[in-house]
Formats: structure tokens, sequence, C-alpha cells
């Protein structure tokens, strides 16, 4: 499996630091993935088998956002500075450190998918495709939707988690137990949960700056940045050939990411049957088909 990277370091993004690694050779005929991952303030651990599409052909961009990971850390950063302009403006200053930005294929998972989007939506020229993957369009629609996925938790479950969203003590154990019957319906319907998927769940739990500013707590409480913003009015604009991913047991439901479908002309939509929000895991050998069709497809 190709996982060991042709080249890795940092990018300078004004005065800080973008961590990447690239896997395969960028330049040939066919363009470079580059994958967003989730959060925001995730990292690109959980994503790394994507790497394996350098053994079909096409080079793999792997990068942490600025926050998390080997990016440099503001912990101390005002809440202000984290806004989806910042990421957006970061993705462009990498893919024109990298030399790629001619010829390339955005992958975005969850908040990556969202940020992918707002990328696209300038139109860029050497965008080739682009994959929303396990992405909500709105998050004040996709509020809602949680709403519906907590009520049908186990008795009680609902019940803590409000308890102590009301209380302010997401912060305690009995919440984050709670918490968890969610993830392992939701979020990764594994046991136990992969290495890579852990090291980002760790990662994004030492160094929470990033998310809970922009998030919250956990995925199904969002109470920060993000909570009243969405790229619904953005997708007509794209005129990227697009493909948007989901799980049958997603955390974001149909009604969450219907809207890239309906609305990005032409795009095509794929649900993972056995998987929720992490099909790349969940269902691996049928997710890679699913992308080197896709990616065969832009040719």
């Amino acid at each position: 499996m190709p996982r060991t990277p042709t080249a890795r370091g940092t990018v300078p993004f004004g005065d800080y630091a973008t961590w990447y690694r690239v896997t395969g050779t960028p330049g040939g005929d066919r363009p470079a993935v580059v994958v967003l991952h989730g959060g925001p303030g995730g990292t690109h651990d959980y994503l790394l088998g994507l790497a394996d599409l350098a053994e079909a052909g096409w080079p793999v961009v792997h990068y942490d956002q600025l926050g998390n990971g080997g990016s440099t850390s503001l912990p101390d950063a005002d809440p202000g500075f984290w806004t989806p302009q910042m990421f957006n403006d970061e993705l462009g200053n990498l893919l024109s450190r990298l030399g790629i930005a001619g010829d390339y294929v955005l992958f975005g998972h969850s908040w990556g998918g969202l940020l992918a989007v707002v990328h696209a939506s300038h139109r860029p020229p050497g965008l080739r495709g682009l994959v929303v993957a396990n992405s909500p369009a709105s998050y004040p629609e996709w509020l809602k939707e949680l709403k519906v996925l907590r009520d049908l938790l186990p008795a009680g479950i609902n019940e803590t988690l409000l308890a102590h969203e009301a209380a302010g003590t997401t912060d305690t154990r009995e919440y984050f137990n709670a918490m968890m019957v969610f993830y392992n319906r939701h979020v990764l319907r594994m046991d136990p949960w992969p290495r890579e998927f852990m090291a980002t769940f760790m990662d994004t739990f030492s160094n929470p700056t990033v998310y809970q500013t922009m998030n919250g707590p956990c995925e199904f409480h969002v109470i920060g940045t993000l909570k009243d913003w969405g790229v619904v009015d953005v997708l007509p604009r794209i005129s990227t050939p697009t493909l948007v991913i989901s799980g049958r047991h997603d955390e974001v439901t149909p009604n969450s990411w219907r809207p890239f479908h309906d609305l990005i002309p032409g795009a095509r939509a794929h649900t993972f049957e056995e998987s929720s929000h992490s099909p790349h895991l969940e269902e691996p050998e049928r997710f890679a088909e699913v992308m080197i069709e896709f990616l065969t497809s832009l040719e």
C-alpha cells in the first residue's frame, strides 16, 4: 500500500505554516487529489487511506488545516480569526505553493466538504473534480436533522445529553459516555475504532481550540461560530463535475446533503449502505471503487 509519502513538509501561510504530505508524483497525466479533513479542528490522519489512490495513478495531497496536527497551533488566537474564508485562503495558498493549482481534484469530508464547495464556487480554472463526502449543506438545517437522530437514541441518552448541555457540563465523563452512543451509531460504526481515526480524535480532543470555537463540544451540539452558516446559496455557481457521498446511517442525513445533489449542476450521488459518517473506513473496498470510477470519468 502506497502510504509512504514521496514528499512532506510545510509551506508558509502568512506568519504561520501549513503541514502537508504528498503520495505519488504530481504533474503527470492525472490531477492530484487534495484531501480536506473535517472538524474544523481535525487532522489528516483518519483520511490517510485515500493515499492508496496513488497506486491507481492519482497523486494524493493530505494536509492539516491551520490550528491542528502538524500545522501551526494557535490556542490563543481571537475567536474571530477562525473563519471559512481564512481556511479557503490557506487552501489556495497550499495549491499555489505545491505547484498543483493548475490541475487538481478536491475531496472534502464533513466540514472539509463545505470548505471545498466554497473554493469550487469561485470556479478556479485548475479544479477538475469535486467530491463532497458526508457533509451538510447548511448547519441550521442540519441541527434540525440531528435533533431527529438524538430523539431516536436509547431511552435516557438524549435526556442526559440535554441536561449537561443546559448546565454547561459537556466536559464530564457522563456526557462523554452518552455522546459515544451517538458516535457509535452515526459517526463510525466500527469496534474498535481504527488507529488512524483515533489519532485524529485524540488530536482534536487535546487541542480543541478550532473545533470548540467553530463547532462546539461535539458533532451534534453545534454552538460555535458555524451554527448559522451554510453554503446553499453558492451551490448553483459550481461548474465542476461533482460527486456527493453519504452513508445510510450517517449523522448527515439525506435532507442535510441533498442540496448539493439538487443545486450543483450535474452532480451525482452515492450512498454507502453499510456506513455512517466514515465510509472510507467502514466500506474501504467499495469506497475505492466509487472514487476510482468518478476520477476515471473526469478523463
